[in-house]
């Protein structure tokens, strides 16, 4: 007999993130410090490269929101031309990065993506900070 994978319900929401979202290539949990917690992800770039861009886009963004006084960090997208980059917030701790191609609707990456922080942070068991605004 297996022992049951502790972290089922959190890569079940990765997957059906990627699966819910046309142009969605990957996604990866991360420390705000750059290492890799856990990863959904088939091709493309190494895990751990993507957790360590995302602590480097929370970190930059970060700061940002304190130089501009806007608060705490809650998203960032990056976008290149052959794709995109967003990292989001999970608890204070933690970040879900999300790879996807040019093809990738962003706004639907959003309205997918910001609810699976929340449950990602109670199913990690991260405190999280309430987001001003982000749901209404």
């Amino acid at each position: 007999m297996q022992p049951s994978d502790p972290f089922q319900a959190v890569r079940a929401e990765l997957a059906s993130l990627r699966h819910q979202v046309t142009g969605v290539r990957g996604c990866v949990i991360a420390g705000v410090d750059g290492l890799l917690v856990l990863h959904d992800t088939v091709n493309g770039p190494e895990p751990h490269d993507i957790a360590a861009l995302a602590a480097g886009a929370h970190g930059i963004s970060r700061t940002c929101g304190a130089a501009l006084n806007q608060g705490t960090f809650h998203e960032v997208t990056i976008r290149n031309q052959g794709g995109y980059l967003s990292v989001y917030a999970v608890g204070e701790l933690a970040l879900l990065a999300v790879i996807g191609d040019s093809g990738l609707n962003i706004a639907r990456l959003h309205l997918e993506a910001r609810p699976v922080t929340g449950r990602l942070a109670s199913l990690l068991r991260i405190q999280t900070v309430e987001p001003s605004g982000y749901f209404s």
